[in-house]
């Protein structure tokens, strides 16, 4: 039986994550955590309407994940995410044991993957997965805009 939960099924979730925080004037990220095919976190940037820093789409969606759970690790989950995950987030999902994360567009300035994945945690699969181009051109409109 072919499955339609693919990671590009669930990278268009976290797509649609990433145009809600677009359309609040954030950072247009987003991201969701999979379970057994299951969305169990959707989350989006929400630095400038918490006034926070650390509010980022990964930090959102692992709070929202293990509070789904019940405990702080997030083993057996994926996180698909539509921005390489920073140095912060980074850390943080190394300490939350995700077995796999799938982002879609490079962060080559902020991005973790500039130290060769070592910042996450080594059971953890990290992966560029699809819709690159669609989430890159949200990041390059979003910040064409706010040039303005």
């Amino acid at each position: 039986m072919i499955s339609p939960y693919n990671d590009e099924y669930f990278m268009k979730q976290a797509y649609l994550e990433a145009q809600k925080a677009y359309e609040l004037g954030e950072v247009p990220v987003g991201a969701v955590v999979v379970v057994n095919q299951q969305i169990i976190a959707r989350a989006h940037n929400l630095t400038e309407r918490l006034h926070d820093v650390t509010a980022h789409a990964e930090m959102q969606a692992i709070t929202a994940a293990a509070e789904f759970l019940g405990g702080k690790y997030l083993k057996g989950c994926t996180l698909y995410v539509t921005l390489e995950p920073c140095v912060m987030c980074a850390g943080a999902l190394y300490w939350s044991q995700l077995d796999k994360i799938v982002f879609a567009a490079r962060d080559e300035k902020r991005g973790a993957g500039r130290f060769d994945n070592e910042l996450y945690h080594p059971k953890t699969l990290v992966s560029k997965g699809p819709m690159t181009e669609e989430c890159t051109q949200l990041m390059t409109e979003f910040f064409q805009a706010k040039r303005k």
